[in-house]
């Protein structure tokens, strides 16, 4: 964290609490200053980050939990998460007590991507390295919550409009299943926020500046209260609580709404100027040149190689459903990839979301799209094209046109693939912009091909498709008549009066390049 006050182990362990961490091995130093959190991964070398909260991703068993207590202690860590049920044995409990390092378990059913994704939340890491901030802390909103917890006794989550939680506060095990779903998901269920619609739920509590009070929406009820600046609703407070609230309780409550509001706003501006600024970064970045050395300083990619991810929707929505859409994508992009590295830049430009993605090889790098993808599932449609690995900012302009180069394949060509880096379909993209050479020379000349199809056209027959058919099985009239679904006599009588119409020599290696590259140009 540049130039800010780094958050203790302790609040920070206190804001996640038992919803998503238990304590197991040593104990925490609730003082340390917290300086970020690191993914563990065997096969890369790590990054130091003193005092950093170490992830160890699939790391199971006393050995490896061992081994990587002994390695976090060598980064400075200020503690160390493994999945929980935490193996531990004398080898593990000497290490700790040597590295003076605890070892804490993740919950079960709290993924990876979501402690990660809160613990920077939390950490308050700002948004461009080298960057003073204007817009309040993330943790502050957490401070809030937890203060609004300690005045009603109960659970509190802050959301905006779309029911994503911005903070919560600590004691969330005491809620019910419902709230530990939202606190995991970091959005309140789909389900839940139909459910709150129809009842008008949110009709209500936008209309009203009192908090309200609602029975029968989880096995706990719930008091919501909006958050507003004059007329614009920003977002809502949510506490669970065991019945109605007093006229203290109720007045407590709508102060701190008020001074949530202050927050949103402050955030909202800050975060407007910081994604504008990231965006022109990153633009400057991904054009090479002179400029790109100082924009990788700024947000933090200098050191390390990388390279471009290129991300777009594929939905067939309408075009504003499209765009909304397209948003979503791009911050599930940003969290999933800010969750496995600190210093990965993203920034939408002409309607495709770029990413900066530190990276040791184009497999790592393949890995990383395909499993963002994987996570994304059949909740949205969407396509990653992948740059070669750059060793210098000054070359990240390179991976960013394989990017693009790969991205056009998979939007058209290539349905069939979710993510391609640009080797494995160069030849699609070679097509395309043959294609494009011939629409820039005003279309084909004229070809067997175009005279082919101007005979289907004017005589409503099958030549051109007879032709594909019969290149498609190499010459093999009887797999080809099958697949026409015609007589073999008959797919043959038509070989020859394409041959005719087209003046297409068959027997010709050349003259059969040509027809398949012509069909492949304009399929």
């Amino acid at each position: 964290m540049t130039g800010r006050e780094q958050a203790p182990l302790g609040r920070v362990l206190a804001d996640l609490g038992s919803t998503f961490i238990v304590s197991t091995v040593g104990e925490p130093d609730p003082a340390r200053p917290v300086g970020g959190v690191l993914i563990h991964d065997p096969q890369d070398a790590p990054a130091r980050l003193p005092g950093a909260i170490v992830l160890g991703v699939g790391v199971y068993g006393a050995d490896e939990v061992t081994t990587l207590v002994e390695r976090a202690a060598g980064l400075g860590a200020a503690a160390v998460i493994v999945r929980a049920p935490v193996a531990v044995d004398a080898r593990v409990e000497a290490a700790v007590r040597k590295a003076a390092i605890p070892v804490l378990g993740l919950m079960a059913g709290a993924s990876w991507a979501q402690v990660a994704a809160l613990l920077r939340s939390m950490l308050s890491v700002g948004e461009l390295v080298g960057e003073p901030a204007e817009e309040p802390l993330a943790g502050d909103l957490f401070a809030l919550a937890n203060a609004i917890s300690a005045l009603l006794d109960g659970p509190v989550t802050v959301e905006d409009r779309d029911g994503r939680v911005l903070a919560f506060s600590s004691r969330q095990e005491e809620g019910d299943e419902a709230r530990i779903a939202t606190i995991l998901d970091r959005q309140v269920p789909a389900e839940k926020l139909r459910a709150l619609e129809e009842r008008g739920a949110f009709r209500s509590l936008y209309r009203n500046d009192e908090p309200l009070y609602l029975e029968g929406i989880a096995a706990k009820p719930r008091v919501a209260i909006a958050v507003r600046a004059g007329g614009e609703i920003l977002g809502s407070i949510w506490v669970v609580v065991k019945g109605p609230l007093t006229g203290d309780s109720e007045r407590a409550l709508s102060d701190a709404a008020k001074v949530a509001a202050l927050h949103l706003l402050r955030r909202r501006a800050g975060e407007d100027v910081g994604h504008r600024l990231r965006a022109d970064l990153l633009a400057t970045l991904l054009e090479g040149g002179e400029g790109a050395p100082g924009a990788a300083a700024r947000l933090g990619l200098s050191a390390q190689p990388a390279c471009v991810l290129a991300l777009a929707a594929t939905d067939t929505a309408p075009a504003a459903d499209r765009v909304v859409a397209a948003d979503r994508i791009a911050g599930a992009l940003a969290l999933h990839l800010n969750a496995i590295h600190p210093r990965t830049a993203t920034a939408t430009l002409g309607g495709v979301t770029y990413a900066v993605l530190p990276a040791a090889s184009d497999e790592a790098a393949r890995r990383v799209a395909a499993s963002f993808l994987e996570r994304l599932g059949d909740r949205a449609s969407a396509v990653i094209g992948i740059g070669g690995v750059a060793a210098r900012p000054e070359d990240l302009r390179r991976s960013r046109a394989e990017a693009d180069r790969a991205l056009r394949v998979l939007r058209g060509r290539r349905p069939d693939l979710r993510t391609a880096g640009l080797a494995a379909v160069y030849v699609d993209a070679l097509l395309l912009e043959l294609a494009d050479r011939i629409a820039a020379d005003g279309g084909p000349p004229d070809s067997p091909i175009a005279r082919l199809r101007t005979y289907d056209a004017e005589h409503g027959t099958t030549l051109t498709e007879t032709l594909a058919a019969w290149l498609d099985a190499f010459g093999d009239v009887i797999s080809a008549a099958a697949a026409m679904h015609v007589h073999p006599n008959t797919f043959r009588y038509r070989l020859k009066r394409l041959a005719t119409v087209s003046g297409l020599d068959l027997t010709t290696p050349e003259a059969r390049f040509e027809a398949m590259l012509h069909l492949r140009l304009d399929p």
